[in-house]
Protein backbone atom coordinates (compact mmCIF):
# COMPACT_ATOMS: atom_id res chain seq x y z
CA UNK A 1 0.00 0.00 0.00
CA UNK A 2 1.56 3.29 -1.05
CA UNK A 3 2.60 5.56 1.83
CA UNK A 4 1.29 9.14 1.86
CA UNK A 5 4.06 11.67 1.87
CA UNK A 6 3.29 15.20 3.09
CA UNK A 7 5.36 17.94 1.53
CA UNK A 8 5.38 21.52 2.82
CA UNK A 9 5.10 23.12 -0.58
CA UNK A 10 4.73 26.90 -0.86
CA UNK A 11 1.38 28.35 -1.89
CA UNK A 12 0.98 29.73 -5.39
CA UNK A 13 0.69 33.24 -4.00
CA UNK A 14 4.01 32.78 -2.21
CA UNK A 15 5.66 31.65 -5.44
CA UNK A 16 4.53 34.58 -7.54
CA UNK A 17 4.55 37.48 -5.05
CA UNK A 18 7.24 39.14 -2.99
CA UNK A 19 7.19 39.35 0.80
CA UNK A 20 6.58 43.11 0.52
CA UNK A 21 3.55 42.52 -1.69
CA UNK A 22 2.17 39.96 0.73
CA UNK A 23 2.69 42.37 3.64
CA UNK A 24 0.94 45.12 1.69
CA UNK A 25 -2.06 42.86 1.14
CA UNK A 26 -2.36 42.32 4.88
CA UNK A 27 -1.90 46.02 5.62
CA UNK A 28 -4.93 48.32 5.25
CA UNK A 29 -4.78 50.48 2.16
CA UNK A 30 -6.51 53.71 1.25
CA UNK A 31 -8.27 53.45 -2.09
CA UNK A 32 -10.42 55.86 -4.04
CA UNK A 33 -14.02 54.62 -4.38
CA UNK A 34 -16.65 56.29 -6.53
CA UNK A 35 -19.22 57.96 -4.27
CA UNK A 36 -22.07 56.39 -6.24
CA UNK A 37 -20.85 52.94 -5.11
CA UNK A 38 -21.00 53.79 -1.38
CA UNK A 39 -24.22 53.29 0.56
CA UNK A 40 -24.97 54.85 3.92
CA UNK A 41 -25.06 52.75 7.08
CA UNK A 42 -28.51 51.18 7.67
CA UNK A 43 -30.51 53.06 10.33
CA UNK A 44 -27.65 55.49 10.83
CA UNK A 45 -28.60 57.30 14.07
CA UNK A 46 -26.54 60.45 13.53
CA UNK A 47 -27.92 63.29 11.45
CA UNK A 48 -25.86 64.67 8.59
CA UNK A 49 -26.78 68.34 8.75
CA UNK A 50 -26.45 70.77 5.88
CA UNK A 51 -25.20 73.67 8.02
CA UNK A 52 -22.41 76.23 8.04
CA UNK A 53 -19.95 73.67 9.42
CA UNK A 54 -20.74 71.31 6.55
CA UNK A 55 -20.15 74.08 4.02
CA UNK A 56 -16.85 74.92 5.71
CA UNK A 57 -15.82 71.26 5.47
CA UNK A 58 -16.71 71.19 1.78
CA UNK A 59 -14.63 74.33 1.17
CA UNK A 60 -11.68 72.81 3.03
CA UNK A 61 -11.92 69.57 1.05
CA UNK A 62 -12.10 71.49 -2.21
CA UNK A 63 -8.89 73.31 -1.27
CA UNK A 64 -6.89 70.59 0.51
CA UNK A 65 -8.64 67.27 -0.16
CA UNK A 66 -9.63 64.62 2.38
CA UNK A 67 -7.13 64.31 5.22
CA UNK A 68 -8.77 61.33 6.99
CA UNK A 69 -10.12 58.49 4.84
CA UNK A 70 -13.58 57.03 5.46
CA UNK A 71 -14.03 53.43 6.58
CA UNK A 72 -16.24 51.09 4.53
CA UNK A 73 -17.05 47.40 4.41
CA UNK A 74 -17.69 45.34 1.27
CA UNK A 75 -21.30 44.20 0.80
CA UNK A 76 -22.41 40.92 -0.71
CA UNK A 77 -23.70 42.71 -3.83
CA UNK A 78 -20.27 44.20 -4.51
CA UNK A 79 -21.15 47.70 -3.30
CA UNK A 80 -19.67 49.37 -0.22
CA UNK A 81 -21.30 50.29 3.09
CA UNK A 82 -20.10 53.40 4.90
CA UNK A 83 -19.06 52.74 8.50
CA UNK A 84 -17.51 56.11 9.33
CA UNK A 85 -17.34 59.23 7.19
CA UNK A 86 -20.95 60.17 6.42
CA UNK A 87 -20.22 63.89 6.81
CA UNK A 88 -17.07 63.58 4.70
CA UNK A 89 -19.05 61.86 1.97
CA UNK A 90 -21.60 64.70 1.82
CA UNK A 91 -18.83 67.31 1.94
CA UNK A 92 -17.10 65.61 -1.00
CA UNK A 93 -20.35 65.71 -2.97
CA UNK A 94 -20.75 69.43 -2.17
CA UNK A 95 -17.15 70.00 -3.21
CA UNK A 96 -17.85 68.38 -6.58
CA UNK A 97 -15.62 65.34 -6.04
CA UNK A 98 -16.60 62.00 -7.55
CA UNK A 99 -14.53 59.69 -5.34
CA UNK A 100 -13.93 59.28 -1.61
CA UNK A 101 -10.67 57.93 -0.15
CA UNK A 102 -11.61 54.89 1.92
CA UNK A 103 -10.18 52.04 3.94
CA UNK A 104 -11.99 48.81 3.10
CA UNK A 105 -12.17 46.83 6.32
CA UNK A 106 -13.44 43.29 6.82
CA UNK A 107 -16.04 43.53 9.56
CA UNK A 108 -19.07 41.62 10.75
CA UNK A 109 -22.37 43.46 11.01
CA UNK A 110 -22.00 43.84 14.79
CA UNK A 111 -18.37 44.93 14.55
CA UNK A 112 -19.44 47.55 12.02
CA UNK A 113 -22.21 48.83 14.30
CA UNK A 114 -19.83 49.26 17.23
CA UNK A 115 -17.21 50.96 15.04
CA UNK A 116 -19.84 53.25 13.50
CA UNK A 117 -21.15 54.33 16.92
CA UNK A 118 -17.73 54.88 18.47
CA UNK A 119 -16.41 56.91 15.53
CA UNK A 120 -19.44 59.22 15.48
CA UNK A 121 -19.36 59.82 19.23
CA UNK A 122 -16.32 62.02 18.60
CA UNK A 123 -18.52 64.68 17.00
CA UNK A 124 -18.68 68.04 18.76
CA UNK A 125 -22.48 68.29 18.62
CA UNK A 126 -24.56 65.18 19.34
CA UNK A 127 -28.27 65.34 20.12
CA UNK A 128 -29.65 63.27 23.02
CA UNK A 129 -31.89 61.38 20.59
CA UNK A 130 -28.82 60.48 18.49
CA UNK A 131 -26.99 59.13 21.52
CA UNK A 132 -30.10 57.24 22.57
CA UNK A 133 -30.39 55.43 19.24
CA UNK A 134 -26.65 54.81 18.87
CA UNK A 135 -26.20 53.47 22.40
CA UNK A 136 -29.14 51.11 21.87
CA UNK A 137 -27.63 49.87 18.60
CA UNK A 138 -24.28 49.29 20.30
CA UNK A 139 -25.96 47.52 23.22
CA UNK A 140 -27.81 45.15 20.88
CA UNK A 141 -24.61 44.45 18.94
CA UNK A 142 -22.71 43.68 22.14
CA UNK A 143 -25.56 41.44 23.25
CA UNK A 144 -25.36 39.46 20.03
CA UNK A 145 -21.60 39.15 20.55
CA UNK A 146 -22.27 37.53 23.90
CA UNK A 147 -21.54 40.51 26.17
CA UNK A 148 -23.49 41.07 29.39
CA UNK A 149 -26.32 43.59 29.01
CA UNK A 150 -27.30 44.33 32.60
CA UNK A 151 -28.16 47.97 31.95
CA UNK A 152 -31.23 47.90 34.14
CA UNK A 153 -29.73 45.94 37.01
CA UNK A 154 -27.97 47.07 40.16
CA UNK A 155 -24.40 48.41 39.89
CA UNK A 156 -22.90 45.29 41.53
CA UNK A 157 -24.22 42.93 38.88
CA UNK A 158 -23.02 41.91 35.43
CA UNK A 159 -19.34 42.79 35.17
CA UNK A 160 -17.38 42.41 31.96
CA UNK A 161 -13.60 42.51 32.36
CA UNK A 162 -14.20 44.39 35.61
CA UNK A 163 -16.61 46.86 34.01
CA UNK A 164 -20.34 46.99 33.42
CA UNK A 165 -21.65 46.94 29.87
CA UNK A 166 -22.94 50.47 30.39
CA UNK A 167 -19.42 51.66 31.23
CA UNK A 168 -18.02 50.05 28.09
CA UNK A 169 -20.68 51.66 25.92
CA UNK A 170 -20.09 55.15 27.30
CA UNK A 171 -16.29 55.08 27.43
CA UNK A 172 -15.62 56.63 23.97
CA UNK A 173 -17.76 59.69 24.79
CA UNK A 174 -17.02 59.90 28.52
CA UNK A 175 -20.62 59.20 29.61
CA UNK A 176 -21.05 57.45 32.94
CA UNK A 177 -22.89 54.15 33.17
CA UNK A 178 -25.91 55.91 34.72
CA UNK A 179 -25.97 58.46 31.91
CA UNK A 180 -25.81 55.67 29.32
CA UNK A 181 -28.85 54.04 30.94
CA UNK A 182 -30.74 57.35 30.81
CA UNK A 183 -29.93 57.86 27.14
CA UNK A 184 -31.11 54.35 26.26
CA UNK A 185 -34.41 55.00 28.09
CA UNK A 186 -35.09 57.92 25.70
CA UNK A 187 -35.77 55.37 22.96
CA UNK A 188 -39.07 54.62 24.72
CA UNK A 189 -40.32 58.20 24.24
CA UNK A 190 -42.59 59.22 21.40
CA UNK A 191 -40.80 61.34 18.73
CA UNK A 192 -42.38 64.60 19.96
CA UNK A 193 -40.95 64.15 23.45
CA UNK A 194 -37.56 63.13 22.06
CA UNK A 195 -37.55 66.37 20.09
CA UNK A 196 -38.34 68.28 23.30
CA UNK A 197 -35.23 66.78 24.92
CA UNK A 198 -33.17 67.72 21.85
CA UNK A 199 -34.56 71.26 22.06
CA UNK A 200 -33.54 71.46 25.71
CA UNK A 201 -30.01 70.32 24.86
CA UNK A 202 -29.59 72.83 22.02
CA UNK A 203 -31.49 75.71 23.64
CA UNK A 204 -34.05 75.77 20.81
CA UNK A 205 -36.88 77.95 22.11
CA UNK A 206 -39.08 77.50 19.06
CA UNK A 207 -40.52 74.29 20.52
CA UNK A 208 -41.14 72.72 23.95
CA UNK A 209 -38.00 71.95 25.95
CA UNK A 210 -37.70 69.11 28.44
CA UNK A 211 -34.71 68.16 30.59
CA UNK A 212 -33.18 64.70 30.64
CA UNK A 213 -34.26 63.53 34.10
CA UNK A 214 -38.02 64.15 33.69
CA UNK A 215 -37.83 62.66 30.19
CA UNK A 216 -36.44 59.43 31.62
CA UNK A 217 -39.34 59.22 34.11
CA UNK A 218 -41.87 59.80 31.34
CA UNK A 219 -40.30 57.10 29.15
CA UNK A 220 -42.04 54.53 31.37
CA UNK A 221 -45.49 55.81 30.33
CA UNK A 222 -47.40 53.91 27.62
CA UNK A 223 -47.19 55.64 24.24
CA UNK A 224 -50.88 56.64 24.39
CA UNK A 225 -50.38 58.47 27.69
CA UNK A 226 -47.22 60.11 26.36
CA UNK A 227 -49.25 61.53 23.47
CA UNK A 228 -51.89 62.89 25.89
CA UNK A 229 -49.08 64.40 27.94
CA UNK A 230 -47.53 66.09 24.92
CA UNK A 231 -50.89 67.56 23.91
CA UNK A 232 -51.19 68.98 27.44
CA UNK A 233 -47.64 70.35 27.22
CA UNK A 234 -48.61 72.29 24.12
CA UNK A 235 -51.86 73.50 25.71
CA UNK A 236 -50.26 74.58 29.00
CA UNK A 237 -47.11 75.89 27.25
CA UNK A 238 -44.84 74.21 29.80
CA UNK A 239 -43.03 70.93 30.39
CA UNK A 240 -42.89 68.96 33.65
CA UNK A 241 -40.08 69.26 36.17
CA UNK A 242 -38.40 66.12 37.48
CA UNK A 243 -40.71 66.03 40.53
CA UNK A 244 -43.79 66.56 38.36
CA UNK A 245 -42.66 63.81 35.98
CA UNK A 246 -42.30 61.45 38.94
CA UNK A 247 -45.88 62.29 39.97
CA UNK A 248 -47.15 61.66 36.45
CA UNK A 249 -45.36 58.31 36.32
CA UNK A 250 -46.82 57.32 39.72
CA UNK A 251 -50.38 58.15 38.61
CA UNK A 252 -49.77 56.14 35.43
CA UNK A 253 -48.54 53.09 37.34
CA UNK A 254 -51.62 53.32 39.56
CA UNK A 255 -53.91 53.48 36.51
CA UNK A 256 -55.20 56.93 37.49
CA UNK A 257 -53.53 59.11 34.85
CA UNK A 258 -55.77 61.14 32.53
CA UNK A 259 -55.79 64.52 30.83
CA UNK A 260 -57.21 66.35 33.88
CA UNK A 261 -54.57 64.90 36.19
CA UNK A 262 -51.78 65.84 33.77
CA UNK A 263 -53.09 69.41 33.41
CA UNK A 264 -53.38 69.76 37.18
CA UNK A 265 -49.78 68.65 37.70
CA UNK A 266 -48.43 70.87 34.94
CA UNK A 267 -50.19 73.90 36.42
CA UNK A 268 -48.35 73.50 39.71
CA UNK A 269 -45.88 76.32 40.20
CA UNK A 270 -42.25 75.30 39.82
CA UNK A 271 -40.02 77.29 42.21
CA UNK A 272 -37.22 77.48 39.66
CA UNK A 273 -39.47 78.22 36.70
CA UNK A 274 -41.44 81.26 37.93
CA UNK A 275 -41.70 83.62 35.00
CA UNK A 276 -39.21 86.46 35.21
CA UNK A 277 -40.06 89.98 34.10
CA UNK A 278 -37.14 91.73 32.47
CA UNK A 279 -36.77 95.27 31.21
CA UNK A 280 -33.84 96.68 29.25
CA UNK A 281 -31.81 98.87 31.60
CA UNK A 282 -31.44 101.63 29.03
CA UNK A 283 -35.21 102.26 29.23
CA UNK A 284 -35.00 103.25 32.92
CA UNK A 285 -31.38 104.46 33.17
CA UNK A 286 -32.44 108.13 32.99
CA UNK A 287 -34.24 107.77 36.32
CA UNK A 288 -31.19 106.51 38.24
CA UNK A 289 -27.56 107.37 38.75
CA UNK A 290 -25.18 105.28 36.62
CA UNK A 291 -23.76 103.43 39.63
CA UNK A 292 -27.10 102.54 41.24
CA UNK A 293 -27.15 98.84 42.25
CA UNK A 294 -29.72 96.61 40.53
CA UNK A 295 -31.36 95.69 43.84
CA UNK A 296 -31.82 99.38 44.67
CA UNK A 297 -33.42 99.98 41.26
CA UNK A 298 -35.84 97.07 41.81
CA UNK A 299 -36.81 98.33 45.28
CA UNK A 300 -37.42 101.84 43.97
CA UNK A 301 -39.59 100.57 41.09
CA UNK A 302 -41.66 98.42 43.49
CA UNK A 303 -42.22 101.40 45.81
CA UNK A 304 -43.20 103.58 42.86
CA UNK A 305 -45.71 100.98 41.68
CA UNK A 306 -47.17 100.67 45.19
CA UNK A 307 -47.62 104.45 45.35
CA UNK A 308 -49.21 104.42 41.91
CA UNK A 309 -51.63 101.65 42.89
CA UNK A 310 -52.58 103.49 46.10
CA UNK A 311 -53.23 106.68 44.14
CA UNK A 312 -55.45 104.82 41.70
CA UNK A 313 -57.44 103.30 44.54
CA UNK A 314 -57.93 106.67 46.19
CA UNK A 315 -59.13 108.14 42.92
CA UNK A 316 -61.61 105.30 42.39
CA UNK A 317 -62.98 105.81 45.93
CA UNK A 318 -63.94 109.44 45.26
Amino acid sequence: MPREIKLNLPLADDLFTTQKERDDIKREKVIEIHISEIDGFPNHPFQVRMDAEMQAMADSIKAMGIQTPAVVRKKEDGRYELVSGHRRKMACTLAGLETLPCIVRQMTRDEAIIAMVDSNLQREVILPSEKAKSYKMKLDAMKRQGSRTDLTSTPVAGKLRGKETAELIGEPSGDSKDQVRRFIRLNDLIPELQEAVDAWATGDKTQPQMAMRPAVELSYLPKEEQQVLYDSIETEACTPSHIQAMKIRKFSEEGRLNEDVISSILQEEKPNQVEQFKMPRDRISRFFAPDTPTQKIEETIIKALELYRQRERNRDAR
